[in-house]
C-alpha cells in the first residue's frame, strides 16, 4: 500500500507537470493570454519566467496529491475546478519557496539557482534592486494563485469559497514566518513553539488547505470533518517537518535539491538543532556547536563536526524517531475515515505517511 500512495503520488506528478506548463503558456500567449501584460518593459516578463522557472524545475507535487485525493474520498467523477485548485496550490509554493530564499540567503534551490541570487548575479552593484525584484516576483506569484481560482470556471458561490481558503492559507503562512524567524531570539524554543511554526507555516499551506480545496471542489460542506482534518494535518506536517530538518543535517544534497546545513549556518532552531543542543553537553562539543550556530560561513568541515557530535547521542536515530512517532499517528486518523469515505482514498492517506516520513533514508 505504501508502494501504491507512491506510485499515485508520482502519476499526480507527471500529469500536474504538463498542465502547470500548459497555464504559463496560456497565462503569456501573445495572441490573447490570461494576463494582461504591459506593452513594454522587460522586468515583468523576466519576473514572469524566473516564476515559470521556479513553479515547473521540480518538486514532488505531494500538494497535488493532497488535492485530487482529497475529492476522490467523495466521488471517483471528473470533479471541476481541481486543475486550477492544483495551479493555485503550486503557486502559492512557489511564493514560499522564493521568499524563504530570500530571508535564508539560499543559493540554490531544486537543483538550480534561486530567484534571488539570479537577479544579484543580473544586477551585482544595485543589491537592493535584486533584493526588490525578487520581493516582487514572489508577490507575483501568491496574487496569480489567488487569480487562477478566483477566475474558474464553478459556481460563483464555490469559486469564493476556494479562493477564501487559499487567502487564509496564504496569510497564515506568512504569519508562521514571522513566528519561524521570532523562535531564533532568545533561549531554546520548546516543542510546543516549534509544533506552533510548523503548523503555521507549513501545514497549514501544505496539507490543510490542500484537504479542503479538494472537499470544497465537490460541493462536500467541509463543517462535519474540519476538526478530523486538522490533527491529520497537524500529525502529517510535523512528521514531515521533522523529516525535513533531518534532511537538512543528514540529508543527500543531489536528493535534497539545495546545500545542506542551512539551518545551522541561519541558527535556525529546528527540531533537529534543537535536539542537538540539548545533547550535546561536553564543553569540546558546545565549543564546536556555538562555533557553528548562525555563522553563514560555516564550512563542511565544521559541519562533519556537527553532524559527528549528532550520531555520537543518537540524534539522527531519535529525530527520525520522532518523525515516525507522528506519521503513525497521522496513519492511524486517516485509518479511521474508512466508515465514512470512499475505501481507495482512505487508504492513500493512511498509508502516505510512513512514505514521507521515510523517504531518502
Amino acid at each position: 500500500m505504501i508502494t501504491s500512495a507512491r506510485q499515485r503520488a508520482s502519476e499526480y506528478q507527471y500529469r500536474f507537470n504538463a498542465r502547470f506548463a500548459d497555464y504559463f503558456d496560456t497565462l503569456t500567449d501573445p495572441e490573447g493570454g490570461a494576463l494582461d501584460l504591459p506593452p513594454r518593459g522587460a522586468f515583468p516578463s523576466r519576473a514572469l519566467d524566473l516564476v515559470r522557472d521556479m513553479s515547473l524545475r521540480g518538486g514532488k507535487r505531494l500538494r497535488v496529491a493532497f488535492l485530487y485525493e482529497a475529492a476522490a474520498l467523495i466521488t471517483d467523477e471528473p470533479v471541476p475546478g481541481l486543475d486550477e485548485a492544483a495551479i493555485s496550490i503550486e503557486l502559492l509554493q512557489t511564493h514560499g519557496l522564493i521568499h524563504d530564499d530570500i530571508i535564508d540567503g539560499s543559493a540554490v534551490r531544486r537543483g538550480a539557482q534561486s530567484v534571488p541570487h539570479a537577479y544579484r548575479d543580473e544586477f551585482p552593484d544595485r543589491p537592493d534592486t535584486a533584493l526588490g525584484l525578487a520581493v516582487l516576483a514572489g508577490d507575483l506569484a501568491a496574487f496569480l494563485s489567488l487569480r487562477v481560482l478566483a477566475t474558474a470556471d464553478l459556481p460563483p458561490d464555490r469559486a469564493a469559497a476556494m479562493t477564501a481558503v487559499q487567502a487564509d492559507a496564504g496569510a497564515l503562512t506568512v504569519i508562521g514566518q514571522f513566528l519561524d524567524l521570532e523562535r531564533d531570539f532568545g533561549p531554546v524554543p520548546d516543542l510546543d513553539l516549534l509544533h506552533a511554526v510548523t503548523e503555521f507555516k507549513s501545514t497549514r499551506y501544505s496539507v490543510l488547505a490542500p484537504l479542503r480545496l479538494g472537499l470544497l471542489a465537490t460541493g462536500a460542506d467541509l463543517a462535519p470533518y474540519d476538526s478530523e482534518l486538522r490533527r491529520y494535518s497537524t500529525a502529517l506536517g510535523i512528521a514531515n517537518t521533522i523529516r525535513d530538518d533531518w534532511l537538512d543535517l543528514f540529508g543527500d544534497p543531489a536528493a535534497v535539491g539545495k546545500s545542506l546545513g542551512s539551518d545551522i549556518r541561519s541558527g535556525r532552531r529546528s527540531y533537529a538543532v534543537r535536539a542537538l543542543l540539548a545533547a550535546a553537553t561536553e564543553e569540546t562539543e558546545r565549543k564546536v556547536l556555538d562555533t557553528a550556530l548562525g555563522d553563514p560561513q560555516c564550512d563542511d568541515d565544521t559541519l562533519d563536526r556537527v553532524r559527528a557530535i549528532a550520531r555520537r547521542h543518537g540524534v539522527d536515530q531519535s529525530v527520525q524517531a520522532d518523525a515516525d512517532r507522528y506519521a503513525h499517528e497521522a496513519s492511524t486518523l486517516a485509518g479511521s475515515w474508512h466508515s465514512r469515505w470512499r475505501t481507495q482514498a482512505v487508504a492513500f492517506f493512511e498509508h502516505l505517511p510512513a512514505w514521507t516520513a521515510a523517504r531518502d533514508r
